[in-house]
């Protein structure tokens, strides 16, 4: 560290100095003062192999306090609590001082002083890079430090330019990296978005990205709800195209982490983006046909998945959206009035009921009582068949709805709950 009266403050600059000089940082980790030696040794022996000498390889390890290579920072454990009380210092005198200024121009500007507004309108910018120096600092090291975020927000707002909010995604990506789960740096992000939707109406590019981040994100930190929660706010701001993009891309992620019940409900949201927008339509029968074939693959893709991985309730969960919208939308003429070209005919309400039944005695199957999946998965199948029928009553014909409540659900919930027939009671006086 360099010496001076203020070494916290030295190691403050420092840091902002290589965050200065590599714009393209995108991961940010604290490490331990003993893996540094490990790191020094490293970029030793890559220099005296020659092995750096392309541009942006260059490491720096400022005295075993930062390390970055590669646009990857790594930050001391031991400087932490120092960089955070000078980062934190350096800001709060940064904004007092900004906010004296700030109402002192408004004075001066009531006065006519044009000089004297002026000058203050200079020290007011040089207070605003500080801020934003000083906040980009402590993010890195405190980010749900609110405060931070907001003037950072303040400072953008008032100064407009569109290289300034997509350095605003940078930032909240970084911080990010680190802290995949921190809500502010979402809620940064989608304020972003939201200026940014302000300055250019076309955003395809820029939610195709945003889409392509949270993914990268949600690999590498499992059930994040708020990475996908994110992801599923996009969805408004998806065109049409997109949004069949979507559900094509996001169908192997979700085949493939069955248990993540974020990433189906993200599916739920573009399915209702695709109905919402048929609904706006005048649809023709091809329209109607393609819309109930796309449901149609939906719940086949779901129904491989329940079969595959038994005992999932996030597959089950996701089925019943599906079931509920497709008797309601593609079977009855109830809640679907823009579907005026799609089928009917009560049967169809009939044969579906049977293929969700079929598939519930296929679930209830328990061949291995050592195997607890087995008997999850037959608790799904049954309360997620007692469900669809209560739900879907209004739009089945009474006949059915005596068949089912007399006979296949009563024997499906007695054979597979028998400690549970308070379930099959609270059913049958909802019926």
């Amino acid at each position: 560290m360099t010496g001076g009266a203020n070494p916290s403050s030295d190691v403050l600059k420092e840091l902002e100095n290589i965050l200065d000089s590599d714009p393209f940082i995108d991961e940010v980790g604290f490490i331990h003062p003993s893996q540094f030696s490990e790191l020094v040794k490293e970029v030793g022996s890559s220099l005296k192999d020659g092995l750096m000498e392309s541009e942006g390889s260059e490491a720096n390890t400022s005295d075993s306090v930062f390390w970055s290579r590669d646009h990857k920072l790594g930050i001391s454990t031991t400087a932490l609590l120092p960089l955070y009380r000078a980062a934190k210092h350096a800001f709060m005198e940064a904004i007092r001082q900004y906010q004296v200024l700030s109402e002192s121009r408004g004075e001066r500007d009531d006065s006519q002083d044009g000089n004297a507004s002026r000058c203050t309108s200079t020290s007011i910018s040089i207070l605003e890079t500080d801020i934003m120096k000083h906040s980009r600092v402590l993010l890195l090291l405190s980010c749900d430090f609110g405060t931070a975020w907001n003037f950072r927000k303040v400072v953008v707002s008032k100064i407009q330019q569109l290289h300034l909010y997509m350095d605003e995604l940078s930032l909240s990506a970084l911080v990010l990296s680190y802290s995949p789960k921190s809500e502010r740096a979402w809620n940064h992000r989608r304020w972003v978005i939201k200026m940014i939707a302000g300055m250019c109406p076309n955003l395809q590019e820029t939610v195709e990205r945003e889409s392509e981040f949270v993914e990268k994100l949600a690999e590498k930190s499992k059930m994040n709800y708020r990475a996908w929660n994110h992801r599923s706010w996009l969805v408004s701001y998806m065109s049409g195209e997109q949004v069949l993009s979507e559900l094509n891309k996001s169908q192997d992620w979700a085949g493939l982490h069955v248990a993540d019940n974020s990433c189906f409900h993200y599916r739920v949201r573009l399915l209702l983006k695709i109905l919402a927008g048929f609904d706006k339509l005048d649809a023709g029968a091809s329209s109607a046909t393609s819309l109930r074939e796309l449901w149609k693959k939906e719940l086949n893709w779901v129904e491989m998945l329940i079969k595959r991985y038994v005992g999932r309730e996030a597959l089950w969960l996701h089925r019943r959206f599906l079931s509920l919208s497709w008797i309601k939308n593609f079977t009855t003429q109830v809640h679907s009035n823009s579907c005026s070209s799609c089928p009917n005919n009560m049967m169809n309400v009939e044969v579906f009921m049977d293929n969700e039944l079929q598939l519930c005695h296929s679930c209830c199957t328990i061949p291995d009582n050592d195997f607890e999946d087995y008997q999850a998965q037959a608790t799904f199948s049954a309360t997620y068949i007692m469900w669809l029928v209560r739900q879907a009553a209004g739009s089945l014909p009474i006949e059915l709805q005596k068949k089912l409540q007399e006979n296949e659900l009563k024997t499906v919930v007695k054979n597979v709950c028998p400690d549970k027939s308070f379930l099959w009671d609270t059913f049958n006086a909802s019926i």
